[in-house]
Formats: C-alpha cells, sequence, structure tokens
C-alpha cells in the first residue's frame, strides 16, 4: 500500500511540475517577475524581431516593420490583465516623454475576438495614445507563445529584440530600459 501512495505522491509531483515549468512559475533562478535578457548591447546574437500585419480597431492594417528605424516597444496585454492595467497608464506617460526621441510603443491586444468594442472602450477610458492592435494567436506563436501577460518586447532600431519582460516589472525598471532602448544607435549604447 505505500507502494501506491509513493508512486502516486511521485506521479502528482512529477505532473506539477511538469505544468509550473510549462507556465513559468519554476525554473533555476527565475520567477515571473524576472525580466528576460535576450542580448546585450555587445551580443552580435540579436534576433530579428518577426515581421507581422495586424489591424488596428479601426481595421486599418500595421505591419512591425513600418516601424523600422524608430525603438519599439511591443507590448502584449489584454482587458482582463491585472498587471496590464497597472502599466498601461506608465506606458502612456512614457509615450509622451520618449516618442519625440524615436520610441514607438504598439500595444497588441490578446483579448478574444470579438471583444473590439470593450478593447476600444477600455483604451478610450484611459486614454491611451499609441497604436492598439488586434493581436492573433499566430502573431503569438511567432514570438515563441505569451507565456504571461504582459509581455514586452524591445526591438532596436533596426529591428532586433533586445530584451524581454515578461510580466510586470516597477516603472523604473521599465523607464530604464526603454532609455537603453531609445539611447541605442547602431546596435551600441
Amino acid at each position: 500500500m505505500r507502494l501506491i501512495y509513493f508512486i502516486a505522491l511521485s506521479v502528482i509531483a512529477v505532473v506539477g511540475a511538469g505544468v509550473l515549468t510549462h507556465y513559468g512559475l519554476l525554473a533555476s533562478g527565475s520567477s515571473a517577475r524576472q525580466s528576460v535578457t535576450t542580448s546585450t548591447a555587445d551580443s552580435p546574437k540579436r534576433k530579428i524581431a518577426p515581421d507581422f500585419a495586424l489591424r488596428l480597431l479601426d481595421g486599418r492594417t500595421v505591419k512591425l516593420s513600418d516601424f523600422r528605424g524608430d525603438a519599439v516597444l511591443l507590448n502584449f496585454w489584454a482587458t482582463w490583465c491585472a498587471p496590464c492595467r497597472i502599466e498601461m497608464p506608465w506606458l502612456v506617460e512614457f509615450y509622451k516623454q520618449y516618442q519625440s526621441q524615436g520610441l514607438e510603443i504598439v500595444g497588441v491586444s490578446m483579448d478574444d475576438t470579438g471583444q473590439e468594442t470593450a478593447v476600444a472602450e477600455f483604451i478610450k477610458e484611459r486614454n491611451v495614445n499609441y497604436p492598439i492592435l488586434r493581436g492573433n494567436n499566430e502573431v503569438a506563436d511567432l514570438y515563441g507563445g505569451l507565456r504571461f501577460l504582459p509581455q514586452t518586447l524591445f526591438i532596436d532600431r533596426e529591428g532586433n529584440i533586445v530584451k524581454t519582460m515578461y510580466g510586470i516589472k516597477s516603472k523604473d525598471e521599465f523607464e530604464q530600459s526603454i532609455k537603453e532602448l531609445v539611447g541605442e544607435r547602431n546596435g551600441r549604447p
């Protein structure tokens, strides 16, 4: 009988660890609040951000490559995401402050299809001043799937992903990453 309990407990532990790892909650030295840097300014191994075409809420199509030449903060979010609600006013503020330095913020709503009216009301209530695109699973998959929301990618002026942040960070961390991004020229700070 002890053997059966031991086996059952072992199976539960393995399955639980697998689920936690899948959702990024169990990994050596990481947590949901940790940001992951995909490269540094000294690293030649920057990954090009996959291009995509998505629609704005008004139906116009926008491609990520339309922003080539600008520093881009690509933010995946949803109206139901509590941390997204916290950081959205920061993004509005950062856009006002850093747009003149070549920062473009592009929001990608991962709300379900058919929620366009709710998303439009949500961004209007929050005075969002940057473009909001209607996301889909295909675009999420281009970026390796979305482990958490919000998920923010910092893309340099040449279209390379220089940093990815999962979950919410402090406003100061966010702003420091933006300063580093807009300060880069030709891959060098």
